[in-house]
């Protein structure tokens, strides 16, 4: 007697995501670790240096979180109102921080003592930076101009006032001491050299107010975000526009390179922060956040992302080690050691084991064989018992139904093929019968069961044409009858689409043609475009159709 066979069930393959190494790479990032604050995180800054401390402005203090502990390393509060744009010098011996007083104050990270207090701006500050010799600060203010101060005097070198709107962005060079950048609410973003006191060398308009600037390495290139937009300038071109991305579909707010500058990070209020490659600036991946993101911070080996968000939360994500991988998926790991064990096919004949002769490998060598373990389903057993309507109900469990919908189809084609379907769904009472329509009506119109699910609803309505119905059988074939409507009206809608289209690409199709006989007969060219009335036509046929 031949061998059962077992019902196929036709799996199609997913569309996910397509992992790459960058996918791979983002991934291995923990839990977050979140710290809440009493306001929105203005800005991150990361020490440049081990052990990369992280520099937080919110609310009314500046803080210094060490990544390691998640704890508060140091904080100043010697402000009056709010703080902004806390920077730490590239020593990581100093920090400065801008606030609504428009003063630019510099504190030692040490002994959080107050060192400076530069005073000239008449708005607030939201952006300072330390410029590559770490003895000049530059500052971005509200008043509308940008500020080159320095240290050891406390003294103003020079002020650029080009703007027209608040300057809430600003970057300096990592080469050159003397060149630096602002960006505004007047769209415009500005390149300085201190060397040249008659005004900025460089301005473009980014066509939206201006979040976040930011210089590469190289200082040939540049970038500005705002809006939903970036934008990418060659700064030797004299601010010829490279590229323009908008992947966020709300503001981006903040700027970061990672990865050793390969990749560019953007983050912006719609939660997300996206990871661009800076060859083709195509996103590579994605990291998604609880609330709006209004700054970010990296650490220079990528081991550490921290995000400051709107809601005054900070999240704070580490790379996974080796050894946290292993702890994390132990399965995995006795997996893999249990592959590497040796695998023994032969075995020695229990008769000679236990008498003690001469080995002969033609008779005393047995090969291991493998016990059978195919494991039968329940409705594979009772299709073999030509239980029919049990083999259905088996599949018709709210989880098999709702999230492996394909067993459901393949048992009922099973059936289909054995002639035993209609014997499967008769009899039932309100119950069963409303878990049959309720699958029918979630999934008709799905093209990849359509078929099978259209054949068991005719089926259906054959048998209970004729009997009758209790009011809640009544009401799911009303909406069974609701959803085959509503895809018919969809189909009829793409017919019109698809009708328009051939008369369009066939009236095209003829002006290419006569174009091509007049260009041959001599004959000027005249364009011929698709007339109104042929798109009109081909609408009123498909609709009397």
């Amino acid at each position: 007697m031949a061998s059962f066979k077992k019902t196929q069930i036709r799996s199609l393959p997913k569309i996910g995501q397509k992992v790459t190494a960058d996918t791979l790479y983002w991934r291995k990032l923990n839990f977050p670790v979140t710290v809440k604050e009493f306001g929105p995180i203005d800005y991150i800054d990361v020490m440049p240096i081990e052990p990369y401390f992280i520099a937080v402005s919110s609310a009314a203090k500046v803080q210094i979180y060490n990544p390691i502990t998640h704890q508060v390393h140091r904080h100043f509060t010697r402000f009056k109102e709010a703080a902004y744009g806390a920077s730490i010098r590239s020593d990581g011996k100093l920090v400065i921080a801008g606030c609504d007083e428009g003063h630019v104050k510099l504190f030692d990270i040490g002994s959080k003592s107050l060192l400076r207090i530069f005073k000239g701006h008449k708005g607030p500050v939201h952006r300072c930076k330390f410029t590559t010799d770490n003895v000049h600060v530059v500052s971005f203010s509200d008043d509308k101009s940008v500020a080159l101060w320095d240290l050891p005097s406390e003294t103003e070198i020079i002020k650029f006032s080009e703007h027209s709107d608040y300057v809430r962005a600003g970057c300096v060079s990592s080469i050159s001491s003397d060149l630096f950048l602002s960006g505004s609410f007047d769209h415009t973003v500005k390149l300085y050299d201190a060397r040249s006191p008659t005004g900025s060398t460089i301005s473009v308009d980014h066509g939206s107010p201006v979040e976040s600037v930011l210089m590469y390495p190289s200082n040939s290139i540049f970038v500005s975000v705002g809006g939903t937009e970036l934008r990418v300038w060659d700064m030797l071109a004299g601010g010829r526009l490279l590229a323009r991305v908008s992947q966020h579909h709300k503001t981006i707010t903040c700027l970061h390179l990672a990865s050793d500058g390969k990749r560019l990070v953007t983050g912006g209020l719609d939660r997300h922060a996206k990871i661009y490659d800076v060859q083709s600036y195509q996103v590579v991946h994605t990291l998604d956040f609880p609330s709006p993101v209004l700054s970010l911070g990296i650490t220079p080996d990528d081991f550490t992302v921290v995000a400051g968000m709107a809601n005054g939360l900070i999240s704070m994500q580490h790379r996974q080690t080796q050894a946290e991988a292993r702890a994390l998926n132990p399965k995995q790991s006795l997996k893999v050691q249990k592959k590497s064990q040796t695998a023994y096919r032969f075995r020695l004949n229990a008769d000679f084991r236990s008498v003690n002769r001469t080995f002969n490998p033609a008779t005393d060598v047995e090969v291991a064989t493998k016990t059978d373990t195919n494991f039968v389903s329940r409705y594979d057993m009772f299709l073999r018992k030509f239980q029919y309507s049990k083999a259905l109900d088996t599949v018709l469990t709210p989880y098999i139904r709702k999230k492996k919908p394909a067993i459901t189809v393949g048992v009922m084609h099973e059936l289909i093929r054995r002639n035993g379907l209609k014997s499967a769904l008769a009899g039932r009472d309100d119950s069963s019968l409303s878990s049959i329509l309720t699958f029918l009506a979630r999934n008709i119109n799905d093209p990849s069961h359509a078929n099978i699910i259209i054949q068991v609803a005719n089926t259906l309505l054959e048998i209970y044409e004729s009997s009758s119905l209790t009011p809640q059988s009544e009401k799911l074939f009303l909406q069974l009858q609701e959803h085959v409507n509503r895809e018919v009206e969809y189909v009829k809608h793409l017919m019109e689409i698809e009708g328009m289209l051939h008369i369009l690409l066939a009236s095209t199709t003829t002006q290419a043609r006569r174009s091509s006989t007049y260009a041959v007969q001599g004959s000027p060219v005249k364009p011929m475009l698709p007339s109104a009335a042929a798109a009109a036509n081909a609408t009123m046929i498909f609709n009397v159709g």
